[in-house]
């Protein structure tokens, strides 16, 4: 129960892409994407164009704003003449939006929802890194033409294992589901040679795990608090979207990290007819996530059912060479898929040695428009 969307032009697609599971899963756009902003939602404004309608800025700020979107639409690696005498590998993000002189505001949802940064730290790091996720953002909404640049799996994100299962038993894989007590056995060497479950050793040659597999190989780094609301109506103020992500920048909160809400409804096949579901996430500062979350919550209207929920998050440190324990970070509060995809082709360049290289056509994986 952790939903996160999927950016259409981002590396998880062109993962599915490359593995060949889009041709078992169906995907659906959605609908809005918003930022909050001195208590109000809005929708994320991407390119020039939306730069000068948006509500967000006054007139001034979107004339800046708009330049800065050029700037970055316009922006190619190997074109010097894009670059405008800025080496974006040494500029600061910071220095990048003094050059526009871009408001604090502006530059919170730029950072936050539009590069998806999760804290402010991004603002003394190179530019090009954010350069190059605003150019994604804006690729991957102009993609479907939709009201935003993500799209998420009908039926949910159940479909994705199902998909790597069904394209692992092509290639002759093992599925052995709903295991209990799964135990990584380990020699006297202290590397893994298999799995027991039930009084039988799956032997192998590597584990590839989440935390909770191997406790002992990993340390806490947080907490996410979290929120699962179930609702009768789309959150108010997002144009009636039935699918919808809202992103309410830390500075905006007076927090020290983001908060995320996600909504889906019956239109992506995850409720029943007429009933929507939002998560209202944050990494947690407190004990008491009613509290914390209550920001998140209040833009929701009506809630018919509401519970909440603190789990740990971990990362590995054990030395998979020595051991061969592959382990991945547990999930973050996103609600997208951009830092937890990073890990998983992370974890692949160290279980096989190799980069994988993503460059797809991306017309193979294709989303069917919010009211079709």
């Amino acid at each position: 129960m952790i939903p996160k969307f999927m950016m259409a032009n981002g590396a998880l697609v062109r993962v599915l892409i490359h593995t060949g599971v889009t041709k078992y899963l169906n995907f659906k756009a959605v609908d809005g994407s918003f930022v909050y902003n001195k208590g109000k939602i809005y929708k994320v404004p991407a390119t020039d164009v939306e730069a000068l309608k948006s509500t967000l800025m006054g007139l001034f700020e979107k004339r800046r704003a708009r330049k800065l979107f050029i700037y970055v639409q316009d922006y190619e690696d190997n074109d010097p003449k894009s670059h405008e005498g800025l080496d974006l590998n040494k500029v600061a993000t910071k220095e990048l939006m003094a050059k526009y002189g871009l408001e604090d505001n502006t530059i919170d949802f730029i950072g936050h929802a539009l590069a998806l940064h999760r804290d402010d730290s991004y603002l003394d790091e190179p530019a090009i890194d954010t350069v190059k996720r605003m150019k994604l953002y804006a690729e991957s909404l102009a993609r479907f033409q939709g009201g935003s640049p993500y799209i998420y799996p009908l039926y949910g994100l159940g479909e994705l294992p199902q998909g790597f299962a069904r394209l692992s038993a092509v290639y002759g894989g093992t599925y052995m589901l709903n295991k209990p007590e799964c135990k990584v056995e380990f020699d006297a060497n202290g590397k893994a040679y298999g799995v027991t479950s039930e009084g039988e050793t799956a032997r192998c040659k590597k584990v590839v795990c989440d935390p909770s597999y191997l406790p002992n190989k990993v340390k806490k780094v947080g907490r996410v608090a979290r929120a699962i609301c179930i609702m009768s109506h789309p959150i108010p103020n997002t144009n009636d979207s039935h699918s919808v992500q809202i992103i309410l920048p830390q500075k905006q909160l007076g927090r020290k990290s983001d908060m995320y809400v996600f909504c889906c409804s019956y239109t992506h096949n995850v409720a029943p007819k007429g009933k929507y579901i939002a998560f209202v996430s944050t990494e947690a500062e407190t004990d008491q996530p009613e509290v914390e979350l209550k920001r998140g919550i209040d833009l929701l209207g009506s809630v018919d059912e509401i519970f909440f929920d603190i789990y740990d998050r971990y990362e590995p440190i054990n030395k998979h060479d020595e051991d061969n324990c592959f382990i991945s970070m547990s999930y973050d509060a996103t609600t997208h898929f951009e830092s937890t995809v990073q890990d998983v082709i992370s974890m692949y360049s160290r279980i096989t040695g190799k980069e994988l290289d993503l460059t797809v056509d991306l017309s193979a994986a294709s989303a069917a428009p919010e009211d079709a």
